[in-house]
């Protein structure tokens, strides 16, 4: 097996950590990712990170509510599950 990671990173104006928690974590169980995590942080006086680590790597949400936007970013070294995140995103 030949080591390869396919990568997808993207700003969204969701700024919400419920809304974009509950989203992105229905998104990876619909692409077929196993969950194995789910880390976040709440930072003062705002901000909110959050981390799913899965079997096949990690999603990372990151919120900057300061300029209306989040950092979402997806690792995966399974192309069909990392294709099929992107369709339904």
């Amino acid at each position: 097996m030949k080591a390869k990671i396919w990568n997808k990173h993207f700003w969204v104006d969701e700024t919400d950590p419920e809304k974009l928690t509950k989203q992105y974590k229905s998104l990876l169980e619909l692409s077929g990712f196993t969950i194995i995590s789910e880390l976040d942080h709440y930072f003062n006086p705002y901000g909110y990170t959050c981390l799913f680590l899965l079997a096949e790597s990690h999603l990372a949400i990151h919120t900057f509510p300061e300029e209306n936007k989040t950092y979402i970013e997806l690792s995966s070294c399974v192309k069909k599950q990392f294709n099929k995140f992107l369709k339904l995103v």
